[in-house]
């Protein structure tokens, strides 16, 4: 009587399934028993080597050593000597049989597929096979499982941690604090006061600098050869940016033109101010 169904090798730092073994089994119990293996395999770096965990009429167990983990389903009528001694000797095979290397690399499911037909050949040996021809390999794993058990998991841990890997957070109903809103104080009051003022201080400063702006491009409009001489001076600074950076870019372009402009705007400013000095303004 077949007492392991299914048997499955996975990379422990992300659960990644690196091979399995064909199964025909869809019961429905076996295929809820599949999905909480695949749960499980996801959280084998919080777990020791060996532990075990009972779903429905299955039992799933799991060992796991370095960066590779086996785990596999049975019933529960499977001794956890002969399921572990299933495992660890899965485990010696595919280690022996891949390197580390191209565990680490693994970057799609089963990459190693073709393990299988190493999987199915064990399973036989473990399923038919008399107990009394694997009688010193069990009686090994049995004294290491009473010197230091599996750990024991519930069907609520793998729900828990199903939840968690899909973002689903347990939620507590607390009832919400009630927040009431207060009068404002004295102190509030001659804060927005003092903002308001502020805020008027700039919008003045503004109308002076919008004046002073205005009369700046009054003072450039007003004489057609100042206008012209402007516009020369700004055409051979863009020219000479042109040919120095050998600029190809509209944008750079347009941007030196921004930077001739703010100069030219300087200095008429400066001219502007000048003029006002001397006629004693």
């Amino acid at each position: 009587m077949s007492m392991i169904f299914f048997a499955s090798v996975v990379r422990v730092r992300d659960g990644l399934p690196l091979s399995a073994s064909t199964d025909f089994y869809h019961t429905q119990d076996f295929l809820e028993c599949r999905r909480r293996l695949k749960t499980l395999a996801l959280q084998l770096a919080q777990y020791p080597g060996r532990g075990s965990a009972e779903s429905c009429d299955f039992s799933i167990h799991f060992s796991s050593s370095g960066d590779v983990a086996c785990m596999a389903i049975c019933s529960r009528q499977c001794p956890a000597a002969m399921a572990f001694c299933f495992l660890e000797t899965l485990w010696w095979e595919f280690t022996a049989s891949y390197d580390t290397t191209c565990i680490g690399l693994a970057s799609r499911p089963y990459a190693f597929l073709e393990f299988d037909s190493v999987i199915q050949k064990m399973k036989w040996h473990f399923n038919y096979v008399s107990s009394s021809q694997m009688k010193s390999s069990l009686e090994k794993i049995q004294e290491e499982l009473e010197f230091q058990p599996p750990v024991v998991l519930t069907v609520e841990d793998t729900d828990m941690a199903n939840g968690m890997m899909n973002g689903h957070i347990p939620m507590h109903s607390e009832p919400a604090p009630n927040f009431r809103m207060e009068p404002v104080t004295a102190l509030g009051i001659l804060s927005l006061v003092l903002n308001i003022m502020c805020a008027a201080l700039n919008l003045i400063r503004g109308v002076h600098l919008a004046e002073h702006s205005l009369q700046c491009y009054l003072y450039l409009f007003y004489s057609p050869a100042r206008t012209m001489k402007v516009v020369l001076m700004l055409f051979f600074i863009c020219l000479g940016n042109v040919y120095l950076h050998g600029l190809r870019n509209l944008w750079q372009i347009l941007f030196h033109i921004g930077v001739a402009f703010l100069s030219s705007y300087q200095i008429l400013t400066r001219q502007l101010q000048e003029k006002q000095s001397d006629c004693g303004v």
